[in-house]
């Protein structure tokens, strides 16, 4: 084990996490980094990643992840630096009795390190948060979950699975904590559920019958107006409760470019993140059309896919070609490609 090793808390709900992090590091003989230490700092991620440097314990450090910094921007500034330390875990507390609601909330929340009641503060959702904290989680520890009936906590055990199907997964009891550790977090992660879904290699450790998956591929492009009426099917479970979607998709009204598409609950993005124009000779697309995976419960699989194909374009649209597709009716705002922010 690297002495210098780190572990890194995170949980939208402050007591759990905090009570969980003293603990492990006490447990562990680790130094503990409280979230007040690095929440001031214009850059509260790379302020937990220096502080880290500070101590002296051979056995390395327990940090408590402040609420509002994007588990993405932690683990990129632990593994742009790896000279001093290594972040061996990321461990999500979870509020089992709470998790479906957490997860469908609908709030924004401002970036930690901005200032808070500034309007050019950038904002991010809380269930997005709370969805990547557990998708890029090493280990994930339910609290809080004795109250619920053993079927409901059997089907929240198997989507957090869904969710993270590499991270170790365990009840808290009140025996000591125990982490997994394992090599260090790299810059790259493919460890969300999606993402597995899309690559085919998805494999949870849990299953349930109530809780299941989506690979959705499609060629065509997706008619804008009736992507958003499908998305208001989605919200209103007319196909079971879709919990996370996420992947690759084309509007017609958007030629030659690929958005990311990502949704939790109530929230969903649609961003560019790839222009057909911009590859080179020996790269390959991103995505010809869909590419999206589905993690629910009690999904309608075969209604959801019909939906979705409906919402592409169907054999008329297509042989009336890309002009006519300009003028179909687009509900989304408009993208800034990197054209538009090198303008």
């Amino acid at each position: 084990m690297d002495i210098e090793g780190v572990i890194a808390v995170v949980e939208s709900c402050g007591p759990e996490r905090i009570g969980f992090a003293r603990r492990l590091a006490a447990q562990t003989d680790r130094a503990f980094i409280s979230a007040s230490s690095a929440a001031g700092s214009p850059s509260p991620a790379d302020e937990a990643m220096v502080l880290t440097t500070w101590t002296r314990r051979t056995r390395g450090t327990v940090v408590d992840v402040p609420e509002g910094i994007p588990v993405t921007e932690l683990i990129g500034a632990f593994a742009e630096d790896p000279r001093h330390t290594g972040l061996l875990g990321l461990v999500c507390v979870v509020d089992a009795a709470h998790l479906l609601e957490d997860l469908h909330r609908d709030d924004y929340v401002p970036l930690r390190g901005d200032t808070v009641g500034d309007p050019a503060t950038p904002l991010t959702a809380r269930a997005e948060l709370t969805v990547t904290q557990l998708e890029y989680a090493s280990t994930i520890v339910l609290v809080n979950w004795m109250p619920l009936p053993t079927a409901d906590l059997a089907v929240t055990m198997a989507l957090v699975s869904h969710l993270s199907p590499r991270a170790q997964l365990r009840l808290q009891h009140e025996a000591a904590e125990h982490v997994e550790l394992r090599e260090p977090y790299r810059a790259g992660q493919d460890r969300a559920g999606w993402m597995c879904v899309l690559n085919e290699e998805f494999d949870p450790h849990m299953t349930d019958l109530r809780v299941s998956t989506l690979r959705y591929e499609q060629p065509r492009p997706l008619h804008p107006d009736r992507l958003r009426h499908l998305l208001d099917r989605i919200e209103a479970g007319d196909f079971g409760r879709v919990i996370r979607s996420a992947g690759f998709c084309r509007f017609a009204t958007r030629p030659g470019i690929v958005a990311q598409w990502l949704h939790v609950g109530r929230v969903i993005s649609l961003d560019p993140v790839a222009e057909d124009a911009e590859l080179h000779d020996d790269e390959e697309l991103l995505a010809l059309g869909q590419d999206l995976a589905f993690i629910g419960i009690d999904l309608d699989r075969p209604s959801l896919t019909a939906a979705l194909d409906a919402a592409a374009l169907d054999d008329t649209e297509i042989a009336a070609g890309p002009t006519a597709w300009t003028g179909f009716a687009d509900p989304f705002p408009a993208w800034r490609t990197a054209d538009d922010r090198s303008a």
